[in-house]
């Protein structure tokens, strides 16, 4: 399955701009593996002197958002997952900018926020092995609006695309 059978129903149109993002011609899986490695390649190849550079006060450095690319799949996936069991509990939406400080994102190195993202990932990867079009179809509520388990899915690799376009045009 890729992103053009998602349904603009199945979720809140502000996601809209992460999911066309992605590539027409890759399954949902595939942009998971794929974009495990395109995003470690692009977090290790930023100079050390710009990974605590902000562009403009009160905006996040690169190991910010490095970490938020991780908190937010996190966020994501548990949506996708409660979704796709069918669980009909309004699931909650999140203010990202009250996890930067908490991560801890600046004391840990690169190397620590990859082995992070890469755990996560396989995580990611490993639920959405486990699940059927049929589980991934289901749509729930997150965030006060309909969200499918697969466009839950579907967010995470086009916010990282996002952010990395973000960083290239505004950060290096």
């Amino acid at each position: 399955m890729n992103r053009l059978a998602i349904n603009i129903s199945e979720y809140d149109p502000y996601y809209k701009r992460y999911i066309e993002k992605l590539p027409e011609d890759r399954s949902l899986l595939n942009h998971f593996e794929i974009g495990k490695r395109e995003v470690m390649e692009f977090f290790l190849s930023i100079p050390e002197d710009k990974l605590q550079y902000r562009y403009a006060p009160n905006k996040w450095n690169c190991k910010e958002i490095y970490q938020h690319l991780i908190d937010t799949e996190r966020i994501f996936m548990h949506r996708c997952f409660r979704i796709a069991r069918r669980d009909t509990t309004p699931l909650a939406g999140f203010d990202q900018n009250i996890y930067i400080n908490p991560s801890g994102a600046n004391q840990k190195t690169t190397h620590k926020l990859m082995t992070e993202f890469m755990i996560n990932r396989n995580h990611s990867i490993s639920l959405l092995e486990s699940l059927t079009n049929e589980d991934l179809k289901y749509i729930g509520n997150a965030n006060g609006g309909p969200m499918s388990a697969r466009a839950a899915a579907f967010v995470i690799p086009g916010h990282n695309i996002w952010h990395i376009d973000i960083i290239k045009e505004r950060y290096l």
